[in-house]
């Protein structure tokens, strides 16, 4: 069972006075041991509500705690942010849709130590399908590219039903089971335990069902919901900084007029980034108000953050020289990771549909997205 919520611990993350177990860096691994320091400091229960055991982390008034968390966690490594990121996504769409009863015992799942994500993507044939018999659900098909396949225990998944809709359900899936990781074999985010999952067989009750079909497509939270990998990403940038910096340090190159130009080149580029972050985090928590522009603003955010961290990367690599590419140097794997993460669905289609916004608008663009 995980622990009880420490309010103490989320203060000690977000203020960095908290360390993480070292996470892997090997295909098919995952990190065990930094997920279990996530549950003995009650912060796989901190995105329930206060009245469920948590925290709220996942409410609007908590969204500046929710922000630092992640970008925490990220900075402390990416493949940890990964998965606590897939984790309060789940708890974020159960809390959002689903009915009383299911999320009271989802939420004792995730006061018992239960570790969740959400896999949405499926394979080019054999996706997840459903078939429903009575009160009872057949499962057939998998998931691909889950994060976690193996060591999630209660993933959010889509299922195709027979009217090609998508429905929401929470599987129980014993750790250990029915998970093929063969196939990741990627440059970086290795410990992530990404890969296939089969649930052929499976099934599953009606306790198991979130919300109503297509539910999990609903905007504003479908695509306004990007700022929290936004925020992973943040932290992962940071780290990236620091091991710039403590490189000039350590190397006494810090004098050099083009080592500080790159540096302060570096330093504004997180800068924008870690502001994108904070504004699109907000405007989605007021999303509600006006989806549309809470959307538009997100998906700017995107390739904003996006195009920051790249220059971070590239300034970081030009400074620390042939050396950043050693696997020694902590700069290597930071960067291997972000890189890696920095690749999520659709950016173009992102940034087209933010710009669609921007053009349909009646109001100049100095008045889309006031200061509060």
């Amino acid at each position: 069972m995980t622990a009880s919520l420490q309010p103490a611990a989320i203060d000690a993350v977000r203020a960095s006075r908290t360390e993480f177990p070292a996470v892997p860096d090997r295909h098919g691994s995952f990190p065990s041991e930094a997920v279990a320091a996530l549950r003995e400091r009650g912060l796989l229960a901190a995105p329930l509500p206060e009245a469920l055991g948590g925290a709220g982390l996942c409410e609007p008034e908590s969204i500046a705690a929710l922000r630092d968390v992640l970008i925490a966690v990220g900075r402390a490594g990416l493949v940890l942010g990964r998965l606590y990121e897939g984790h309060v996504n789940a708890l974020g769409l159960i809390r959002r849709y689903a009915r009383p009863e299911v999320g009271e015992g989802l939420a004792r799942d995730a006061r018992d130590g239960h570790l969740f994500g959400v896999w949405n993507t499926e394979p080019a044939t054999g996706g997840l399908a459903l078939a429903q018999h009575g009160d009872l659900f057949a499962l057939s098909g998998g998931k691909s590219y889950a994060s976690g396949a193996g060591f999630v225990t209660r993933p959010l998944v889509t299922a195709r039903t027979d009217e090609d809709r998508r429905l929401m359900l929470v599987v129980p899936v014993p750790e250990g089971e029915r998970a093929d990781l063969s196939g990741w074999r990627a440059h970086g985010m290795r410990a992530t335990a990404t890969g296939t999952l089969d649930f052929t067989g499976m099934r599953v009750g009606r306790e198991a069902v979130i919300g109503e079909p297509d539910d999990y497509f609903r905007q504003p939270d479908f695509s306004a919901g990007a700022w929290r990998f936004l925020a992973v990403q943040c932290g992962g940038a940071q780290a990236v900084f620091e091991a710039h910096r403590d490189h000039l340090t350590a190397t006494g190159r810090g004098a050099d007029s083009h080592q500080r130009a790159r540096l302060g080149q570096a330093a504004t580029a997180l800068e924008t980034a870690r502001l994108f972050v904070g504004r699109a985090s907000r405007l989605a928590a007021g999303a509600e108000g006006d989806p549309a522009r809470a959307v538009a603003y997100v998906n700017l955010a995107r390739g904003a953050v996006e195009r920051a961290i790249l220059d971070v990367i590239e300034l970081a690599q030009r400074s620390v020289g042939l050396s950043g590419f050693l696997e020694a140097h902590p700069l290597e794997r930071v960067v291997r990771d972000l890189a890696t993460y920095l690749r999520q669905p659709a950016p173009d289609y992102a940034l087209a549909c933010a710009a669609e916004y921007v053009l349909d608008a009646p109001a100049p663009f100095h008045d889309l997205w006031p200061e509060e």
